[in-house]
């Protein structure tokens, strides 16, 4: 079996320094569509280094935006073929604000395998700190086709109850033909989001927009709308990749409010709003 899952598990995590500035958190910003209308002064706070704030789900690209399905791939025990990988899943929890620049410590780990039948599942956990103590976890959960099958736990299932009733708000966001191309400068330069050829090659008619970037996309919509634009409030931020999205669409995002929480889901208006993300849920203060 390609997966060693005791292994895997055994494993020593990787440590290695981060670090990130104001330019990285506007750049991202800028990949998930912030900027519009530029003097919007709630655009200014993503946008203006003298305003500046961090939306949280900046963890998944701080330091080097390395992508948690490449690296994590290469941890001991795991040797699998690119082709049968998938993005299932992200989380993050936030320990306290991001700061808009700085410096820290990244812990990664493989931090479960689970045995789905026809698939594994791998979480991937990255553990962030500086001098002042923890500043946030992420978790991707991977999805690796044709490697399950040998008795393994089988996990949680990542899939609830959708929302019902009408949304207390919906958003649509028209997403920029060359929105994968700014957001890949994050650090993801996966030929999937960028070069026609390759994309057709993974069964796709043309280049796809990163899930993380949907995921950016998203949380921005419901920290502007519901959470009056108080990125400190979000405590932790979590999705299920039902779809993808190619550049040109327009997403619309479905909010409900809960006690403490926002569940959302995401869909793709071009293509009779084909699900894009599900199961997503912002807990908040």
């Amino acid at each position: 079996m390609p997966i060693d899952a005791a292994k895997a598990l055994a494993a020593e995590p990787r440590i290695g320094e981060i670090t990130w500035d104001r330019k990285d958190v506007q750049l991202y910003h800028l990949g998930i569509g912030a900027g519009v209308p530029a003097t919007d002064p709630d655009e200014l706070r993503y946008t203006l280094e003298s305003r500046l704030h961090v939306l949280p789900s900046f963890a998944t690209v701080a330091g080097n935006g390395k992508p948690a399905v490449t690296g994590g791939l290469s941890m001991p025990g795991i040797d699998v073929d690119l082709a049968r990988v998938l993005h299932g899943g992200q989380s993050v929890t936030l320990h306290r604000p991001i700061p808009t620049e700085g410096t820290a410590t990244a812990t990664n780990r493989i931090a479960a395998v689970y045995d789905k039948g026809k698939a594994a599942v791998l979480v991937m956990r990255t553990d962030v700190a500086d001098a002042d103590g923890p500043l946030w976890t992420n978790d991707s959960q991977i999805f690796v086709r044709g490697e399950g099958g040998w008795g393994g736990e089988r996990g949680p299932s990542a899939r609830s109850e959708p929302p019902t009733g009408t949304p207390d708000r919906i958003v649509e966001k028209a997403v920029r033909e060359d929105q994968a191309l700014l957001y890949r400068l994050s650090g993801d330069y996966n030929p999937l989001h960028a070069d026609p050829e390759f994309a057709k090659l993974a069964g796709f008619d043309r280049p796809i927009l990163h899930g993380l970037c949907t995921y950016g996309i998203t949380l921005k919509a419901v920290v502007d709308t519901l959470l009056s634009g108080d990125v400190a409030r979000v405590r932790a931020y979590r999705t299920r990749f039902a779809g993808v999205v190619y550049p040109g669409e327009t997403l619309r995002i479905r909010m409900w409010r809960q006690e403490g929480a926002v569940r959302v889901a995401v869909s793709a208006v071009d293509r009779d709003d084909a699900p894009v993300l599900a199961d997503t849920v912002v807990e908040h203060t």
